[in-house]
């Protein structure tokens, strides 16, 4: 009986690879990178030939020895609708395909959190019907990966274009639309988004295992991570006590979906193999399959999940930006990210040390990597709840990530993108004057400036007196009589209000090194 199955298996196998079949993440209502060369590849038979035919172009190439193909058509002007017809023993014919901007969108859960709640708690946006009810945006389209995390690196993903419309936006992730809404509204060209994000997901979880194995910093977390998957391996208890677990969260979820409430969470699956916090997992599910799709840029909006690994996020994020450029081979392309928000009650201290605020931290000094660019996220806590993780207020958040595109991506050189970043510090008598990049014409919102911090040599930070003086803030406290050190900002829910002319919050900073 196992021969017949078996048999049968592989007789299906080599069907299925006989026929011409393009890459899962090619579909209809795709967008296509405009101005770019836009590579198509794919499976067929072993030698088999194949033609492709895409606005004009006609192209002829031939599977490898393994059904491996792949073509790449030249540059093209943004427009459409056209179609995709590839051809050989079969043909598939992809339609409402458009040229136009391609972002890909990635990150934890508040790049996955969704324009509406539907069936997750924690997801939607505020007016969340108002925005599904608007939604109407057929040139921005959207391809949404699932969850799949592998340990080697895979061909295929799971997911399709979808067209924003008030049907289709309220499972869509609410960073990537409202971020292309904005570009789309001043340009009027096509929008691709390939979304690819999963909640509680680490930066090392993106990051493919050469790039982690050959980084002497970071190859420790594979080590940590065979020691994890060895040891589940052998576990029986484990596995059953998840089963039995899994058995009955399902029967409830069934039933509060019956009586219109929400489900109760899900038990964590202990296989580390399906953990969203490993190395390399998500990158080998989730980004592999996508490369070389042409895009513009990236988007990421991730770090509150490496507390543990804060003083090394720097580092990892240096690194899954490197390999990503890598894999895509066109250069350093656009990586425009979300300095992570505040989050729970407000702190009382001057400074008070956090792994978040070391996250943030790791986010501002990333911005030396060449063509990066971030959004500061510091007053974006919900303020009716501000220890919800997920904040609403995602329309602030896509819109502060399109300033940045439309900056340095889109060449609108005289708008002013980004708030203030610390530049350098000047010592005058018993203050600190503090210069940024990006603070003309500075502001705060209320009555007084809050949230800086001075210290002396000894580097016991008190609360400062701060005033906006032109382009530049002056602190100083008369606790401190011979300062060294200005910290803004420095815990993980500060009181900071320093703003610049386009209303754009300023990012944490430190004067002193550590």
């Amino acid at each position: 009986m196992r021969f017949v199955i078996t048999f049968c298996y592989i007789v299906y196998t080599a069907v299925a690879c006989a026929q011409v079949k393009p890459a899962s993440v090619f579909g209809n209502h795709m967008v296509l990178q405009r101005d770019m060369p836009v590579p198509v590849w794919g499976t067929a038979k072993a030698e088999e030939k194949i033609t492709l035919e895409l606005n004009g172009q006609k192209l002829k190439t031939k599977a490898d020895g393994s059904g491996r193909w792949s073509v790449v058509f030249t540059p093209m002007a943004a427009g459409g609708p056209y179609t995709l017809k590839v051809s050989g023993k079969n043909t598939i014919t992809f339609t409402d395909i458009y040229m136009g901007e391609v972002w890909l969108c990635s990150g934890q859960s508040n790049m996955d959190m969704t324009v509406a709640r539907e069936d997750r708690y924690w997801c939607g946006v505020y007016n969340e019907q108002e925005e599904v009810t608007n939604a109407n945006y057929p040139l921005i389209r959207v391809f949404d990966v699932d969850f799949n995390p592998e340990d080697e690196p895979q061909m295929e993903v799971n997911g399709k274009w979808e067209i924003v419309s008030p049907q289709s936006i309220g499972h869509l992730s609410a960073t990537a639309y409202f971020f292309a809404r904005d570009i789309f509204n001043k340009y009027k060209i096509p929008i691709g988004l390939i979304t690819t994000a999963y909640g509680a997901s680490t930066a090392e979880a993106w990051i493919s295992r050469p790039a982690l194995q050959s980084h002497p910093q970071l190859s420790f977390l594979l080590e940590d991570y065979a020691k994890k998957c060895a040891a589940y391996d052998t576990s029986y208890t484990a596995k059953k006590k998840y089963t039995e677990a899994y058995t009955a969260w399902k029967i409830a979820a069934d039933k509060a979906v019956e009586d219109g409430k929400d489900k109760p969470r899900e038990p964590k699956n202990p296989d580390p193999h399906r953990d969203q916090h490993n190395p390399a997992v998500l990158y080998n599910g989730m980004i592999a399959p996508l490369v070389p799709y042409a895009i513009r840029g990236a988007i990421w909006y991730q770090g509150e999940s490496n507390g543990p690994t804060a003083r090394l996020y720097g580092t990892l994020m240096e690194t899954l930006i490197t390999t990503w450029r890598k894999d895509w081979k066109h250069g350093d392309f656009p990586f425009l990210y979300v300095q992570i928000a505040n989050h729970q009650e407000q702190v009382k201290e001057p400074v008070k040390d956090d792994p978040m605020v070391w996250v943030r931290d790791a986010q501002l000094r990333n911005l030396s990597i060449p063509n990066t660019g971030m959004a500061v996220a510091i007053d974006n806590a919900n303020p009716e709840n501000p220890n919800d993780i997920h904040p609403k207020n995602k329309q602030a958040i896509g819109k502060r990530l399109a300033l940045i595109a439309r900056a340095k991506v889109y060449g609108e050189k005289e708008m002013e993108y980004s708030g203030p970043l610390y530049s350098r510090m000047k010592v005058e008598g018993n203050a600190i004057r503090i210069y940024f990049v990006h603070g003309k014409s500075l502001k705060i919102h209320g009555d007084e400036l809050h949230g800086f911090a001075i210290a002396g040599s000894d580097k016991q930070f008190v609360w400062a007196t701060a005033r906006v003086d032109g382009n530049s803030v002056i602190v100083y406290s008369p606790e401190v009589n011979e300062p060294v050190a200005v910290r803004y900002n420095w815990s993980k829910n500060p009181p900071g209000n320093l703003y610049n002319e386009a209303d754009l919050p300023a990012s944490p900073f430190r004067t002193d090194s550590e």
